[in-house]
């Protein structure tokens, strides 16, 4: 095996890459983090364009109890050292990006990651298998057979390594919709941020999320007229509970419309966008709710802000280029992360919200530290023989309902990683269990392959349409919190029990929701729980 042969390569020093690195590192692995910029977040350097962070920084929680705090903390890596919390870098609720920054630079340089800076890969491939002869611990970078990756960097350097991690994120490139003449609009990503250039302006933004309310919010002051286009409904995240849905804090341009102060939100669809030959625009819009009547309006400037995605330019070999999905945004990932048609080419950070687009945080510091957290054991599981992280317990419906409720009560990956991740127990079949934590809900590999007595998983779910309904209308019914026979009606967070026994469909049980988020009552939560264990894990004949 050639000397500079890597286990790992991953690309880019993000969160993402460097949580992924934090967990290599620690387990000794041979790894290499690829950094086209300077230094650590690069993205951070330039966005959000406003340098409002929309990540909660809540430094007061009334606990000190570490793991909790990490609920109400969604800035922080993971790491055994306190002094590497995002919290010490900030007072503010809504921190500024540059505090991300310096931070993303510490927590680099503390825990010691092999990043080379300046080094940005231009192109993936990969050995042919008969290159990776005599090297047996390569024989299980995947099922085809295939040899290890290389990819050359933009010095001409190439990088060889059994697997490949891609943890860019959605990185510069803007997602720009088929619009004509979107081409002579600006961007969201170099738009001027200066509230004085709009002065007395008319202002056309196209997007209906953060970054296009909050370029409005920017823009009320100056701008004579501000219009927010978009052919969909704009979506609250307070009532979505997507924390990618327009939030609270962005959402202050909502009442210069609906108060009658010269703005507005479009409901409509941008047909065209012209360049007047004495300057300006005129852009044809289509409204979804008149019967897409089109209507020419004059504007001074064009803000396109709807989204990012995924550059996959550097993937020009079909041997390894991802297969993408969501209007070619994302990568089509398995249930490990793993690219579906290139065995061996992995994706961590928010690269990996193709999996819970739009309804779980995996595109957000707060889910994704988890979702590497448990890319990384299932690397681990894979191809280096060690054992997924949990403890052994008796299969008796007292013990192992002590266990789902001491989790349920403190864990912050299932509480941030909503429906997304499970803790999930295991019956020998034989009076034993093992509880696993933290492992991708739908993964069904091993650990979770065939078990003699099935296994259980727990997550924890908001309700079943708890979208439809408005949080804070008070004519809307809801269960009463001790109402267990009716918890599987509740529409706020809470746990959610399962039993997998192959050829049957799951059995299910529901702990009904809790305001303070404490499912500790005997005769609420845990008999019932108990209950439902002991009808599926104790054996035939015990």
């Amino acid at each position: 095996m050639p000397d500079n042969a890597l286990d790992y390569l991953v690309i880019g020093a993000g969160p993402a890459g460097l949580q992924l690195g934090h967990f290599l590192e620690r387990t000794g692995r041979r790894y290499l983090i690829l950094e086209a910029g300077p230094a650590p977040g690069t993205f951070f350097r330039t966005f959000p364009r406003h340098r409002q962070l929309i990540s909660i920084n809540k430094k007061h929680t009334g606990t000190a109890d570490p793991e909790l705090n990490l609920r109400m903390d969604w800035n922080s890596l993971l790491s055994d050292d306190p002094s590497l919390l995002f919290t010490r870098y900030s007072d503010r609720y809504f921190p500024s990006a540059d505090d991300m920054v310096r931070y993303l630079a510490d927590f680099a340089a503390a825990t010691d990651l092999k990043i080379a800076y300046g080094t940005r890969a231009v192109h993936v491939t990969r050995a042919a298998a008969s290159a990776a002869d005599g090297r047996s611990d390569r024989d299980r970078t995947g099922a085809s057979g295939e040899g290890p990756f290389l990819v050359t960097d933009e010095h001409g350097r190439v990088h060889e390594a059994d697997r490949l991690v891609v943890a860019t994120g959605v990185g510069m490139r803007a997602n720009m919709p088929p619009i004509p003449g979107i081409e002579t609009a600006d961007p969201y990503s170099t738009a001027s941020t200066d509230p004085a250039d709009y002065l007395n302006q008319r202002v056309l933004i196209i997007g209906k999320g953060n970054s296009a309310f909050e370029t409005a919010d920017n823009l009320v002051e100056t701008a004579a007229v501000v219009h927010v286009a978009g052919p969909r409904s704009v979506r609250m995240a307070w009532r979505t509970h997507f924390v990618g849905h327009l939030r609270a804090v962005n959402n202050n341009f909502l009442d210069t419309y609906q108060l009658k102060s010269q703005n507005a939100v479009l409901d409509g669809e941008v047909r065209r966008i012209e360049r007047e030959p004495g300057g300006g625009y005129r852009v044809t819009v289509a409204f979804v709710r008149a019967n897409e009547v089109t209507k020419d309006i004059p504007y001074d400037r064009v803000i396109v802000c709807t989204g990012f995605r995924f550059d996959a330019s550097a993937f020009a070999d079909e041997r390894c280029r991802p297969e993408l999905t969501i209007g070619d945004r994302f990568p089509a990932l398995t249930p490990a992360f793993e690219s579906v048609n290139v065995p061996g080419l992995f994706f961590a950070g928010t690269l990996t919200q193709s999996r819970d687009f739009k309804r779980g945080t995996s595109g957000f510091i707060h889910g994704f530290r988890y979702g590497v957290r448990a890319l990384h054991n299932i690397l681990e599981t894979r191809y280096h023989g060690a054992a997924w992280p949990g403890r052994d317990l008796p299969a008796d419906p007292g013990a192992l309902a002590s266990a789902v409720i001491e989790r349920v009560n403190r864990t912050s990956a299932l509480w941030q990683q909503f429906g997304v991740l499970a803790d999930a127990i295991v019956l020998d079949g034989r009076g034993g269990a093992r509880y696993l934590e933290e492992l991708p809900a739908d993964l069904d590999e091993p650990p979770l392959g065939p078990s003699a007595g099935g296994h259980f998983r727990i997550t924890l779910e908001y309700g079943p349409d708890h979208d439809k309904t408005d949080p804070f209308d008070v004519t809307v019914g809801r269960i009463a919190q001790s109402d267990a026979e009716r918890a599987d009606e509740g529409h706020y967070l809470h746990p959610v029990v399962r039993y997998h026994r192959p050829g049957a469909p799951p059995a299910v049980h529901h702990i009904t929701e809790n305001l303070e988020n404490e499912w500790t009552s005997e005769e609420v939560h845990v008999e019932p729980l108990r209950a439902f264990l002991a009808r599926h894990a104790v054996p035939a004949g015990v």
